[in-house]
């Protein structure tokens, strides 16, 4: 099936989740070089980081929830996508914890909690990622007609399409 949130015929939550993703990413980095250069500048760029991902993780919600509302109930499609986006929820509330401690502790100070709520907030996000790439790559979701919307673990050959094959 396709998105039901389109721009120009491209699914509008697909373009916008690479925001949040790399902006999530690109915080545990800072984190990271904070951690081993103990430089102050990258606990800020970490927080800016982290809530301009808040911010674009919010937007990338609204148009994937759209699209999982499209999907016919019982589908293997439906439920994955259910794990994706309350997957994704739960990252961007890790994230959204951390720079809530951040910001209280004044400097934008990264102290362990903080730190330990992005570092996990990053591994979901990778599983969330899994998740969200099931549902376009094996299920089709958002970008054929012909989704499979209920195809085993195992990838489809998607060398014929259905249309073709039936006609």
């Amino acid at each position: 099936m396709y998105s039901r949130a389109r721009v120009m015929g491209h699914p509008i939550h697909s373009m916008l989740i690479v925001f949040p993703l790399g902006l999530f990413a690109t915080a545990v980095v800072f984190d990271i070089v904070y951690l081993a250069t103990d430089r102050q500048g990258m606990q800020v760029a970490a927080a800016y980081m982290i809530g301009a991902g808040v911010v674009g993780g919010l937007l990338a919600a609204v148009f994937g929830f759209i699209d999982w509302l499209a999907l016919p109930a019982g589908t293997r499609a439906k439920r994955i996508g259910a794990m994706h986006g309350r997957g994704n929820v739960l990252v961007v509330v890790l994230f959204a914890a951390s720079w809530v401690l951040r910001a209280r502790a004044g400097g934008w100070h990264s102290g362990a909690v903080a730190l330990t709520l992005s570092f996990v907030g990053v591994a979901v996000a990778v599983f969330t990622g899994w998740l969200g790439g099931e549902l376009v790559n094996r299920h089709g979701v958002g970008v054929a007609d012909d989704a499979g919307l209920d195809v085993s673990t195992a990838a489809p050959d998607r060398s014929v399409s259905t249309r073709e094959a039936t006609g």
